[in-house]
């Protein structure tokens, strides 16, 4: 690999992620959707010339969930008020955990027998596609509600929702794909046990970062300082939970990122300079996720299993109506919940797209698993829904129901 190339290719990225976003707002397209399809066009070309690009699906994934991924969790995480966060978090957390559980199960019933081939595709690889098709991210959604200017209750609860079903995505993800590569110890008691170590654990490691960066944020003054603070923070959280303390690297960075918010919030000089550069860098951030997926979409996959595709679309469709619904019902019965309007529900079941998770973790499957291939197609397919059939679609059903 040339170093040259590689350095040529990033700055082609970024020159499509300057261009595409002002194609995408002519043509009233959301950004994502035009993102990918620039993506997959360049390395079409760059492919049939023969150039190496230096881009490669397996370094994709680490490029994700190691760079990419905690800088758009926490600059989510200290702008979520927690006043917000508190009023709804009962319904976020049903929505997040139990109902994400039971869609990621639904999902895995109806891609099963939708394929009908045990053998090549078994109950267990089934299960790590459910687990990898439900995490949701609603950046392109949340922007059009903005737009439009609805509920602000209604993005918290889709926001909401996504951050912290990401961290329960990778982690049944992880249980599932143990199980079904026999890499896992003690069978579903033991994955269910090292579930809740993940979670809970990352959690924990994300109130210890989170309550470091309050105490130094009370001994920093310059505004800068703060915001290479809030990007270390946000780093070091994941890393060391993921790497070191195998636990949920999502969890920590998301909950250190909420504990940090208010205080950031409350010095409205520094939070303004913070709002400024993280803004450029998640944009930056997420505009790259969509076009590498581009990048690593191929023809052939979608000549040998469209079918395998639709299927995967209708499943998770049917289980994303379910989950939500059941899971809205269950929240709205335990104390202090405020009823959802009916008006919402359609919005947050249309509204759950799938993105970058996703794609990185069906880039991440190893070959040892019974039919990954069909896994990833199936990811590839349905993320391309979401964003050329379920975005583009988003603003006329608001419209019409809020």
């Amino acid at each position: 690999m040339d170093i040259h190339h590689l350095i040529i290719s990033f700055l082609i990225l970024l020159l499509l992620s300057l261009l595409i976003p002002l194609l995408a707002a002519r043509l009233r397209l959301p950004d994502s959707s035009l993102l990918v399809l620039a993506g997959f066009l360049v390395s079409e070309v760059i492919v049939r010339v023969g150039w190496d690009t230096g881009i490669r699906a397996d370094n994709f994934q680490s490029l994700i969930i190691f760079v990419l991924l905690p800088l758009l969790i926490f600059d989510s995480a200290w702008r979520f008020e927690i006043p917000a966060l508190r009023a709804n978090l009962s319904i976020i957390l049903v929505l997040a955990v139990l109902a994400m559980v039971l869609s990621a199960v639904l999902t895995a019933v109806g891609i099963f027998y939708g394929i009908n081939h045990p053998t090549g595709f078994p109950w267990l690889t089934a299960l790590v596609t459910g687990a990898l098709l439900v995490a949701t991210d609603p950046v392109a959604v949340v922007a059009q509600l903005r737009a439009i200017g609805t509920p602000h209750r209604l993005e918290v609860l889709l926001e909401g929702e996504s951050l912290f079903n990401d961290a329960t995505a990778i982690a049944l993800f992880g249980l599932f794909l143990a199980l079904a590569t026999g890499s896992g110890e003690g069978g579903l008691l033991s994955g269910l046990t090292g579930f809740v170590v993940l979670f809970f654990g990352g959690s924990l490691v994300g109130a210890v970062f989170g309550v470091l960066g309050v105490w130094l944020l009370k001994r920093i003054q310059q505004t800068h300082t703060v915001t290479l603070l809030s990007l270390l923070i946000a780093y070091c959280s994941f890393y060391i939970g993921e790497h070191f303390l195998h636990v949920s690297g999502i969890m920590a960075t998301l909950i250190a990122g909420l504990l940090m918010g208010e205080p950031l919030r409350r010095r409205q000089t520094i939070a303004d300079a913070q709002d400024h550069t993280f803004s450029v860098l998640a944009l930056l951030a997420n505009n790259l996720v969509f076009l590498l997926m581009g990048v690593t979409i191929t023809v052939v996959m979608f000549e040998q299993r469209w079918l395998a595709m639709l299927i995967a679309i209708g499943a998770v469709l049917l289980a994303r109506f379910i989950s939500v619904w059941l899971g809205i019902w269950i929240a709205e019965r335990l104390p202090g919940t405020v009823a959802v309007p009916v008006a919402y529900k359609p919005v947050m079941i249309w509204g759950g797209l799938r993105g970058a998770v996703t794609i990185a973790l069906a880039l991440s499957l190893p070959t040892t698993l019974e039919g990954w291939w069909t896994v990833q197609s199936i990811a590839f397919g349905v993320v391309l829904f979401s964003l050329w059939v379920q975005a583009p679609s988003n603003p006329l059903l608001m419209k019409k129901l809020l």
